[in-house]
């Protein structure tokens, strides 16, 4: 086969390429820079589809404006105009743990259609997801219809995110700029305070799972000195760079892939991009690899840091939902904390501010309202963090919890909640 031959054939524009799916067949797409906004924006104006759904997760971009009849869109993790859209009906939420999307879709996807976007074809005929991996690549086995965003701003990374050329239907070329993250603020003093917590217990040789923002970014700070750290996580940070430059981190205790770093996607700068092309220290896996519970229950020393909105007296996490308004969804947290409670060794962080809109709001609450989803449940829950220390929940009863979690409280909340609290019973 002449792959150059072939790539030529298979290349259309937009609207021709769009030809290619069929009404009544449910389309998939990654998240966030592998997401193929050329492509998707052609469905607001493809007249023949109908009954059509698309599956898109963490989105950047504008929601599209399509009539829903003809394509219904369902997130399954909202960025920013995805929770407009959900809130004004115009876009639904599939509840889901993040590693067990590609299984949801198998079993829920008609005739699935995968668009991506991708790195450009290489001398043997392969693309790479380039950023991404996530759930889309474990689908490409199954899907009918496969389309491609040629980019060449898209890092060709390594890994089980590689899509050849005989596996694609139709490809179109669009080398606009990925979505960058936004600049994370300068690290507050609450930051910095909550990243020297979680920092004093990780060890060297630990295993670690982290993401964005800025307390993960105050934690990593702090871990410049540490050494010999391995990082298996789900999204690859800008500041995962840092720890690499100083030496802090090796991947030699990865399971998955011995001094490589494993992850299902990156996010960030063009600096982090950059950094990701061609990375031989870096190997790209699906997401029911990195985050599924059964891989990940062998992994020890195995140390998950994720963020939440507030946390009740049992323990119970909410890191989905704000002021009553769905915010985002479950995602890894789910799956990375239960990773981190079977783990020989391991410790699972949700960090989190005392308060919130300028102290007025305790973030430590004596019960969640009705409503509320529970992201991590009372069960698995083990260290929870704010700029006041570290409470550790795993092993103690109900008013032991209780106790500590008033003691990481704001000073100016901790007489109320110790009244809730024994309104409760729990002191």
């Amino acid at each position: 086969m002449n792959i150059t031959n072939d790539y030529r054939r298979k290349l259309c524009s937009p609207a021709d390429v769009i030809t290619f799916i069929k009404p009544e067949t449910d389309l998939i797409t990654p998240l966030l820079a592998g997401e193929p906004y050329g492509l998707m924006k052609q469905l607001e104006t493809a007249g023949h589809l109908q009954g059509n759904r698309l599956f898109q997760m963490f989105s950047t971009r504008d929601v599209l404006e399509v009539d829903p009849e003809k394509v219904k869109l369902i997130s399954m993790f909202m960025g920013a105009t995805e929770r407009k859209a959900f809130k004004e009906g115009k876009l639904d939420l599939l509840p889901n743990h993040f590693s067990d999307i590609p299984a949801l879709l198998k079993q829920t996807a008609r005739n699935p259609v995968v668009m991506a976007v991708v790195s450009p074809m290489d001398k043997n005929g392969y693309f790479s997801l380039g950023a991404n991996c996530d759930h889309t690549a474990a689908l490409l086995s199954t899907a009918e219809t496969v389309l491609l965003e040629v980019n060449e701003n898209m890092p060709r990374t390594f890994g089980e995110n590689q899509i050849h050329i005989s596996q694609v239907t139709a490809l179109i070329e669009n080398h606009q700029a990925l979505p960058e993250a936004p600049a994370v603020l300068r690290q507050s003093e609450k930051d910095k305070r909550i990243g020297e917590h979680v920092a004093e217990l990780i060890h060297n040789g630990d295993v670690l799972q982290i993401g964005f923002g800025s307390i993960p970014n105050a934690i990593m700070d702090y871990l410049k000195h540490h050494r010999n750290l391995s990082i298996h996580t789900e999204m690859i940070p800008e500041k995962i760079i840092d720890l690499f430059d100083s030496g802090a981190v090796t991947n030699e205790n990865n399971p998955f892939y011995k001094e490589k770093m494993t992850a299902t996607f990156a996010y960030g700068s063009r600096s982090l991009y950059d950094f990701l092309h061609e990375n031989k220290d870096v190997y790209m896996l699906p997401v029911n690899k990195t985050n599924y519970i059964c891989e990940l229950q062998a992994v020890k020393n195995l140390v998950t840091v994720n963020a939440g909105v507030e946390v009740d007296f049992l323990g119970q996490v909410n890191s989905e939902m704000v002021g009553g308004n769905y915010w985002s969804s479950t995602g890894g947290q789910a799956d990375f904390q239960l990773a981190s409670r079977i783990s020989e060794g391991g410790k699972g962080f949700i960090c989190l501010h005392s308060t919130a809109k300028q102290d007025t709001i305790s973030k430590i609450v004596p019960t969640l309202k009705p409503g509320t989803p529970v992201t991590t449940s009372k069960n698995d829950v083990d260290y929870i963090v704010t700029e006041y220390g570290v409470a550790k929940l795993r092993g103690k009863a109900i008013r032991e919890r209780t106790k500590a979690l008033i003691d990481i409280a704001h000073p100016a909340f901790r007489e109320e909640l110790l009244f809730e609290a024994k309104k409760l019973g729990y002191v």
